[in-house]
């Protein structure tokens, strides 16, 4: 049984293997048709669960067409249609669900949830989302790194803004990749203090610096992400921009990064608030790339998981 959790409860040679097997069946796509099956179609036969108890935009159609890709197929099942931990047991969901599905994906708020279903099932749990972190994201912008920079073990990471869960789950992969990160944001959003001591006691630097300016100086990597989330009050989403104002990605910030720089926001953006159209749709920007990276990643961890 090979769930995918997180990014630090993940062997480094899996998230490397999963890395190599990501780029070999995207460069083996070429230019074909999206709808064109893989040359390989290790998903035959197989039928995959994807459950979104938060709504998504690139997490669903990214799963979907990758395993429709790779010839199996999708049941999407919404927060409304299973009252996931309500109706029933998120327990007794994953034990039943196992009989039916042969891989499951679940997109919810929680940790515990996507834990609780992985202890369960009888089939491979993959976590697409959840309030504390984001793995499959995260091995996209890795994917993405490579391609455009190289390996990405020493580079320097700057983080601007929100230590969300995207900003966790880049602090776990700091570890298991091996490059350092710094993290610039107002002190009441830092992230997990755990993860940050976890990484420096691999002895990666962690840093946390205040001025924007100074934090990307050195930076090979600047990343940010939306100040908000989805059902954020009003309240709550002036005093988060009031806060991360000084943080916005823009053209004046990335004068002080180094010329060769880029620059990753793992999307929906709010344009004009974390980030610029100048930088957004700039030559420094990969996030296109880094969107459809989300696709290549997402197929190598679901063969990762099922052994195919």
């Amino acid at each position: 049984m090979t769930h995918f959790l997180d990014i630090d409860a993940t062997p480094r040679d899996d998230l490397r293997a999963m890395l190599t097997l990501a780029a070999e069946m995207k460069a083996a796509r070429g230019n074909r048709p999206k709808g064109t099956p893989d040359d390989e179609t290790p998903l035959e036969g197989r039928v995959v669960a994807l459950i979104f108890e938060k709504p998504s935009t690139r997490t669903r159609i990214s799963f979907d067409v990758g395993v429709r890709q790779m010839g199996g197929t999708t049941m999407v099942l919404s927060g409304a249609d299973m009252q996931l931990g309500h109706g029933e047991t998120i327990a007794d969901t994953a034990r039943v669900l196992s009989r039916y599905v042969d891989l499951i994906m679940i997109r919810t708020f929680g940790a515990d949830i996507v834990e609780e279903m992985a202890a369960n099932a009888s089939v491979p749990v993959i976590n697409g989302l959840t309030d504390s972190s984001h793995p499959c994201q995260i091995m996209a912008d890795v994917m993405t790194y490579e391609e455009h920079r190289g390996p990405i073990a020493g580079a320097r990471v700057a983080w601007m803004g929100d230590g969300n869960n995207v900003a966790q789950s880049f602090l776990q992969a700091a570890e298991r990749f091996g490059f350092d990160f710094t993290f610039s944001g107002p002190a009441q959003l830092d992230p997990d203090e755990r993860l940050m001591d976890a990484l420096r006691r691999s002895g990666r630097e962690m840093r946390i610096e205040r001025d924007p300016a100074r934090a990307v100086a050195d930076a090979d990597l600047i990343v940010t992400d939306t100040w908000v989330s989805m059902g954020d009050a009003e309240s709550s989403r002036q005093r988060r921009h009031n806060l991360l104002r000084p943080y916005q990605v823009n053209a004046r910030l990335m004068e002080n990064a180094p010329q060769d720089a880029i620059v990753m926001h793992c999307l929906p953006a709010h344009r004009g608030e974390e980030i610029t159209d100048e930088v957004m749709d700039g030559p420094r920007s990969v996030i296109f790339d880094e969107a459809e990276n989300r696709l290549h990643a997402q197929k190598a961890i679901m063969r990762h998981c099922l052994g195919v």
